[in-house]
């Protein structure tokens, strides 16, 4: 059987997130009616990371058990806010979620003083004072292993709660502030709770020294403010 591997992008905006909901828009739903539609074939699919609703993808993996479509026929019936950027054979038993051995993600905050149209659609806009020495002081005590139970939604599936972060930092590039992680995987909703704990230290609205106590088990109540979706974006998955 062949194992086909897909590579995709996509404006997280007008979706539920990735998996398929009852009388949802799924990116999910989307892309299997796609492949329905060309294989004329019930597959399914497996994904690398499973983006919340609004959340966006510029590597996102997909893969299952079937033939490669024609890239050029597949993108002329997905919708415009979704593209693959690469379809092909995979090798045997090839699993986008199981074989994977990391995921990234990128958040965007706009830091000026008024609202940019242009950025608004993928970047948080935060025009509050931030002190980035605290972001960095932050963002340096993540790699490694840790308890994350204070950065996911109390009622949540999760029953595992340590996670393997191998790298994260802040940039700065002009009026954006740019969060980059890379983690074995992500608790729910982790990389927006993170982002508004050390945002919210930032401004002064937290103690700045608390992200080593977070990462120790704490309850959710303990951290900051979930973000929202908009600036958050899957930028890879590592194999």
């Amino acid at each position: 059987m062949t194992v086909t591997r897909l590579v995709l992008e996509y404006d997280g905006r007008p979706f539920a997130g990735w998996a398929q909901q009852p009388g949802e828009r799924s990116v999910e739903g989307e892309l299997l009616s796609a492949l329905r539609k060309l294989l004329r074939r019930e597959i399914s699919l497996e994904v690398a990371g499973r983006t919340d609703r609004g959340v966006h993808a510029l590597g996102q993996v997909v893969s299952y058990d079937g033939p490669v479509p024609s890239l050029s026929s597949l993108n002329a019936v997905l919708p415009t806010e979704i593209a693959v950027t690469v379809a092909e054979e995979a090798p045997h038993r090839f699993s986008a979620r199981y074989d994977a051995v990391s995921r990234s993600y990128r958040y965007r905050v706009w830091t000026r003083s008024s609202l940019s149209p242009f950025n608004a659609k993928s970047a948080l806009w935060w025009p509050y004072r931030l002190d980035e020495s605290v972001l960095h002081s932050c963002a340096a005590q993540l790699p490694g292993k840790h308890d994350f139970r204070a950065f996911t939604p109390s009622q949540t599936h999760h029953r595992h709660y340590r996670r393997h972060v191998m790298r994260a930092a802040w940039r700065r590039d002009a009026e954006i502030l740019e969060f980059s992680i890379e983690a074995d995987s992500f608790l729910r909703h982790m990389n927006r709770i993170l982002i508004g704990t050390m945002l919210e230290a930032a401004s002064g609205r937290r103690p700045a020294d608390q992200m080593g106590d977070l990462l120790m088990g704490r309850p959710r109540s303990h951290a900051g403010r979930t973000v929202p979706p908009h600036g958050l974006c899957l930028t890879g998955v590592r194999y």
